[in-house]
């Protein structure tokens, strides 16, 4: 029973279905959401949708982006990464719709595998089976539960709780998403302040995705009046896609910037993948790709091992050395990204290509 129909969940959908174990993917939202907008595949996550069987698919509907840029508030390059170079033609980074990506990976699985519009209430095991009691009180039961349901995780609090380690963490208590039409963007451009930090990415069709996040405190109650002086400092055509984004708030999306980090990832006959097990902060946009592969990898230790609890343990052997790989280089970003301005806008240009490198290099591994 896979709890949380989103990008970690239907992954795991589709390797299931390919080795013909059964399943279920139950999703508390009536439809798929679209709330993530869109986001940055970076070349492990085209592997892993190789992988998968979607390689065509994201090569015809995936966006190229061809480099990043990081720049001060006032514009100024302070360094550039040439993604195409890095990590090659077959695996060069895309950006994608959410709601396309959704799609992709769902196509082929059985309507009747899916369940929308229910949620979860409870979870209990015995020595055999895990039930789970749904909010309309019908029970279901599994012989193991994953728990892909994200960041706010029902079954990550219901089963691990508070021995589960360090849990969830704050980085930022605002953040915010939004689509908006292109500005003159050509590449994956992100903006960092005194007050915090702007992305802009490319998504096709005259778009762009837009994320920001405050790292100091603000005296501003309004979401709209936080994010607009926060990005007052940033060059004209940033807030000019911000001022898009403020004249329709109804698809401003505003959100806290959350972390989880556990001590165990898996309990008997229960297992967390993705962001339930490890969202971690987006500077390096590891989110999706560390969803697919923890996907691929649970579906294969399963397959390959009827003993669940072996299977588990297995699992998180595999996967615990690359999540923590990305989490330490996300602390040292993080890390530069506090330091005053002055003082970052000297040392970014001299350590952010080999972050960069020391980064991505060891996710060009096969999974």
């Amino acid at each position: 029973m896979i709890v949380g129909g989103g990008i970690a969940g239907l992954a795991l959908g589709r390797v299931l279905q390919a080795k013909d174990i059964p399943y279920r993917i139950v999703e508390r939202r009536q439809n798929p959401w679209d709330g993530g907008l869109a986001v940055n595949l970076p070349g492990n996550a085209i592997q892993a949708l190789i992988k998968l069987g979607l390689g065509d698919q994201i090569e015809q509907i995936g966006h190229p982006l061809r480099r990043r840029e990081y720049r001060t508030a006032r514009d100024k390059l302070l360094f550039k990464v040439d993604e195409d170079a890095f990590w090659g033609a077959a695996l060069h980074p895309r950006s994608i719709r959410r709601s396309a990506l959704l799609s992709m990976l769902s196509e082929g699985l059985p309507h009747n595998r899916l369940l929308y519009d229910v949620d979860v209430q409870s979870i209990s095991e015995n020595a055999t089976r895990t039930e789970l009691v749904l909010q309309n009180e019908t029970r279901l039961s599994a012989a193991l539960v994953v728990g892909a349901d994200g960041v706010h995780s029902k079954i990550r609090s219901e089963s691990f709780g508070a021995s589960s380690g360090s849990g969830k963490a704050l980085l930022a208590d605002r953040s915010w998403r939004f689509m908006a039409p292109n500005p003159g963007v050509e590449c994956w451009t992100v903006w960092a302040g005194a007050d915090g930090m702007m992305l802009l990415m490319p998504v096709g069709d005259g778009e762009v995705y837009g994320w920001a996040a405050l790292t100091r405190p603000t005296s501003h109650s309004s979401s709209i009046q936080a994010l607009d002086c926060l990005t007052r400092e940033f060059p004209e055509r940033a807030r000019r896609a911000v001022m898009q984004a403020l004249a329709r708030p109804s698809g401003l999306y505003h959100s806290p910037l959350e972390e989880v980090r556990l001590d165990c990832w898996h309990k008997e006959r229960v297992v967390l993948i993705g962001d339930a097990a490890h969202a971690t902060a987006p500077i390096w946009a590891e989110g999706v790709a560390l969803a697919l592969e923890d996907a691929i990898v649970l579906g294969e230790t399963i397959a390959t091992n009827s003993n669940f609890p072996a299977a588990l343990s297995a699992y998180e052997s595999r996967r615990r050395p690359r999540v923590a790989h990305v989490q330490a280089m996300t602390d040292a970003m993080s890390r530069a990204a506090k330091l005053p301005p002055l003082v970052r806008n000297l040392l970014v240009p001299f350590v952010g290509p080999k972050q960069y490198r020391q980064t991505y290099e060891p996710l060009k591994a096969a999974i």
